[in-house]
C-alpha cells in the first residue's frame, strides 16, 4: 500500500512536472509550417457585434487542407467558437443581412453548393442545390436575392444543357480538343469552352433559392469573375439590391494580351444588357463598391493598358451623371482592396509600404490619407459600423484576427491560433534596413538571424530573391517562401526588394520593365554587401541564393553574370530562354509590355537579358524545382535548365512535381520541397 502510494506520489510529481517545464527551444520546421491553423476571410456581422472568420487546418493524412467556420464577438470577450464542423471545407462566410444566419460554400451534398448557417448554431440548410458547382457568391442587402458564378457554356439555354455535355465529353473515347484563339490553357488547367458567368436568383422567406438562376453576363465574351484568381470582389449590389456591378474583359481573340476589364451595370434580377462604364479607359478597371447611399461608385483603375502591375488609382464615379474624379492621386500607392465607411465619408483601402502591407483611411473630399495600421501585413479586412476585423501577420507570427475602430482606439487581438503548436519554438529576429542601390536610389531588405544565434558567431546565408517580378518580400508570414523555415534550420537569410518591387511607389516599380538583368542584379549585389557590412554575423563566404518565377529567372542570370559568387543556387519555376518563354506563357500580355512588344516585334528586347546566352559562364551548383502544372513557366525552361547543368558537367540535381502549379501547395509535397531545398543547401554550405 505504502509502495504504490509513494509510486502515485512519484508520478503525479513527474506530470505537474512535465506541465510546469516549458518546452526546449527550438527553431521552425517546415513540419511545423505546414501544420498551422491558417486564420483568413473576416466577415464582420451587420451590427458589428461579431466576426466569422475562417480556420483551415492540415490533414497530413489525407494530403490536404480543410477549411471551417468559426465565430467570435467583436468586444474581445467572447471566446472564438466553431460555426461548422463537418468534413467538407466552409468557405466565403458572408452574412444574412439580419444578422441572424452565415451563408458560406461548401460541397458536403457532393458538389460546391451555397448554404445557410443560424449564427446560434444548429444543423445548415442548402440554399442552393444546383447541377454545377457554385463558385463564388453575393447575398442582396434586402436578403432576397443571391448572385453566383458558374461555369458554364455560354451557347447552352440552361445549366442542365452544360452539364450532360460535360458528360458526354467524359464517356467520349477521344481525348482531343480543336481551338481556335488563347487561352488555350491558363495558369494549371486547359480551356474546356466554358466561361465563369455571373447569374442572379431569387431567395425565398427561408432564403433558398427559389427558382432557376438567370445569367447576369453570360451575353459577354468573358469570365466573371475573371480568371484564374478572380472571386467576389469583383461583383457588388447596390445598397437597395437593385444593380449589380461587376467586372469583366471582353476582348476576344486578344484576350491573352489584353488587361482591358471593365465596369459593367446590370439589373439584379436580369432582363437588359449589361452597360458599360468605363468605356473610356482602356486599360484595367475593377472592384467596383457603392456607397452608402448608393449615389456614388468606387473603384479601382489602371491607365496604361497591358501593364498588370500598373498603379491602381481610385476614382469615384456619380452614378446618375456618370461623371469621375479621381481621390488621393498624389498618393503613390496601389489599392488592393477598398470599403466605405458607414457615413460615406471615408474610404478604408489596403496598400503594399516599404516593405509593409498596411490599412490606410482616405477622406473623400480632400483626399487625406492616414495609416490605420503600422508594421505588417494585413491580408483581408472587412468592415461595418466604422468597426474593422482585419487578419495581421508579420515575419515572426503567421496570420491572426484582429478589430478596431475607424476612428479612435487601437488595435485588439481576438484569436491565438497555434499558441500550443508554437509553444517551444524561437523565432529568428529580424530587421529592415536600406542602401543606396543602382541609380543612388535607397532600396530596403530584411536580414534574419537563426533562431539559436548567440554573439560572435557567424551563419551560412540563404540570399531570397522574390517574383512576380513586380513583387515583395516584406514583413508578412508565407507558406512558400518562409524566411523563418532557414532561420530553423540554423541559416541567416538576406532578402531585397530590389528595383521592380512594389510599395515604394510606382516609378520604383516601373523601373524593371525591360531592364530585368540590369538594375534588380545591382541591387542584389550591392544589398547583399551592405547587409555583409552592417551585420558580421553574416557569413559571405558561406551564402546560396534562391529564387521563384522571376527569381528562379534571377538564379539563371546570376549564374551567368555573377559567376561564383555563391556557393549554390536554387531554381524554382524559373526562365531559361525567354524566347521559349514568349512564345509558350499563357498571359502574353506580360512578356509583351516586359519586353516591350512581342517577341517577333521586338526580338532584341527579349534577347538582351536572356539567360540562354551566358550557359558558357556557369559553374555554381544548381537545384531545379519545376511544376509540371505550371503554365506560367512552363516545364521545358526547367529541363532546358537542368540540361544545361548536366551537359556543363556541373552539379545539379531536379526536383519535379507532376501535380503542381506555379506553386507548391499540397502539405506533402511542401514538406520534399523544403527538405530537398535545405538538404541541397547543407550539402554546400556546411560541409
Amino acid at each position: 500500500m505504502k509502495l504504490r502510494f509513494a509510486l502515485l506520489v512519484t508520478a503525479l510529481a513527474a506530470a505537474n512536472a512535465a506541465v510546469a517545464t516549458p518546452a526546449a527551444p527550438r527553431g521552425l520546421t517546415v513540419e511545423d509550417l505546414v501544420n498551422l491553423e491558417r486564420v483568413g476571410s473576416p466577415a464582420v456581422s451587420p451590427d458589428a457585434s461579431r466576426v466569422v472568420y475562417t480556420v483551415r487546418t492540415t490533414n497530413m493524412d489525407k494530403n490536404r487542407g480543410h477549411t471551417s467556420l468559426w465565430i467570435a464577438g467583436l468586444d474581445g470577450k467572447t471566446a472564438p467558437k466553431a460555426l461548422t464542423t463537418h468534413d467538407s471545407s466552409s468557405t466565403d462566410p458572408e452574412w444574412a443581412p439580419a444578422g441572424d444566419a452565415v451563408y458560406f460554400l461548401s460541397s458536403r451534398s457532393g458538389s460546391s453548393q451555397v448554404w445557410r448557417q443560424s449564427a446560434a448554431g444548429g444543423e445548415p440548410v442548402q440554399v442552393t442545390n444546383l447541377p454545377l458547382d457554385v463558385d463564388n457568391f453575393r447575398v442582396s442587402p434586402s436578403g432576397d436575392r443571391i448572385a453566383l458564378s458558374m461555369a458554364v457554356f455560354r451557347d447552352c439555354a440552361d445549366l442542365a444543357c452544360t452539364k450532360d455535355r460535360l458528360d458526354a465529353q467524359a464517356k467520349n473515347k477521344a481525348s482531343g480538343r480543336v481551338y481556335d484563339r488563347l487561352f488555350v490553357r491558363h495558369w494549371d488547367t486547359w480551356a474546356d469552352g466554358r466561361n465563369a458567368v455571373l447569374f442572379s436568383a431569387p431567395l425565398d422567406a427561408n432564403g433558398r433559392v427559389s427558382s432557376a438562376p438567370v445569367s447576369l453576363s453570360g451575353s459577354l465574351d468573358g469570365d466573371v469573375p475573371s480568371k484564374p484568381f478572380g472571386d467576389r470582389e469583383e461583383y457588388r449590389f447596390s445598397p437597395d439590391g437593385k444593380t449589380i456591378v461587376f467586372s469583366a474583359r471582353i476582348a476576344g481573340k486578344t484576350e491573352a494580351w489584353s488587361t482591358n476589364f471593365d465596369l459593367y451595370s446590370v439589373p439584379a434580377p436580369g432582363g437588359a444588357a449589361p452597360r458599360n462604364l468605363t468605356a473610356d479607359n482602356p486599360a484595367w478597371d475593377a472592384k467596383g463598391v457603392f456607397s452608402p447611399d448608393g449615389r456614388t461608385l468606387a473603384y479601382l483603375a489602371m491607365t496604361r493598358p497591358g501593364f498588370e502591375a500598373d498603379r491602381f488609382h481610385i476614382v469615384l464615379m456619380d452614378v446618375a451623371s456618370g461623371k469621375k474624379r479621381r481621390l488621393a492621386e498624389s498618393w503613390d500607392r496601389s489599392v488592393g482592396a477598398l470599403q466605405w465607411s458607414a457615413d460615406g465619408k471615408t474610404l478604408v483601402v489596403d496598400a503594399e509600404d516599404v516593405g509593409q502591407h498596411r490599412l490606410f483611411a482616405i477622406d473623400v473630399v480632400s483626399g487625406k490619407v492616414s495609416a490605420l495600421t503600422d508594421k505588417g501585413t494585413i491580408a483581408a479586412f472587412d468592415m461595418r459600423r466604422d468597426t474593422i476585423a482585419f487578419t495581421h501577420a508579420t515575419l515572426a507570427s503567421p496570420a491572426q484576427l484582429h478589430t478596431m475602430k475607424l476612428r479612435g482606439g487601437k488595435p485588439q487581438q481576438l484569436t491565438r491560433n497555434n499558441a500550443d503548436k508554437l509553444a517551444g519554438v524561437r523565432f529568428g529576429e529580424f530587421e529592415q534596413f536600406s542602401f543606396a542601390g543602382a541609380n543612388g536610389d535607397t532600396v530596403h531588405g530584411y536580414v534574419m538571424k537563426p533562431w539559436n544565434a548567440t554573439p560572435g558567431a557567424k551563419y551560412p546565408v540563404a540570399f531570397l530573391v522574390h517574383g512576380g517580378p513586380q513583387g515583395s518580400f516584406g514583413n508578412a508570414w508565407s507558406y512558400r517562401w518562409n524566411p523563418q523555415v532557414y532561420a530553423g534550420a540554423g541559416y541567416a537569410t538576406v532578402f531585397i526588394d530590389f528595383h521592380g518591387s512594389t510599395g515604394y511607389g510606382q516609378k520604383f516599380t516601373d523601373s524593371i520593365s525591360g531592364d530585368w538583368g540590369g538594375k534588380p542584379l545591382e541591387d542584389l549585389q550591392k544589398g547583399l554587401d551592405a547587409a555583409v557590412k552592417k551585420f558580421p554575423w553574416l557569413d559571405r563566404e558561406r551564402s546560396c541564393a534562391l529564387g521563384a518565377s522571376y527569381g528562379g529567372y534571377m538564379m539563371n542570370w546570376i549564374a551567368g553574370n555573377w559567376p561564383g559568387a555563391f556557393k549554390c543556387l536554387v531554381n524554382h519555376d524559373g526562365v531559361f530562354d525567354t524566347r521559349g518563354m514568349a512564345y509558350s506563357t499563357e498571359e502574353q500580355w506580360f512578356t509583351d509590355w516586359e519586353n516591350g512588344g512581342p517577341y517577333f516585334a521586338v526580338p532584341e528586347s527579349h534577347e538582351r537579358f536572356n539567360p540562354v546566352h551566358h550557359v558558357n559562364k556557369w559553374k555554381t551548383p544548381m537545384l531545379v524545382i519545376q511544376g509540371d502544372l505550371d503554365f506560367r513557366i512552363p516545364t521545358a525552361q526547367a529541363l532546358s535548365t537542368f540540361t544545361a547543368l548536366q551537359r556543363r558537367g556541373i552539379d545539379s540535381k531536379l526536383l519535379v512535381f507532376p501535380d503542381e502549379n506555379h506553386w507548391v501547395l499540397k502539405p506533402a509535397n511542401s514538406v520534399l520541397w523544403h527538405h530537398t531545398v535545405i538538404g541541397w543547401l547543407d550539402q554546400h554550405l556546411k560541409r
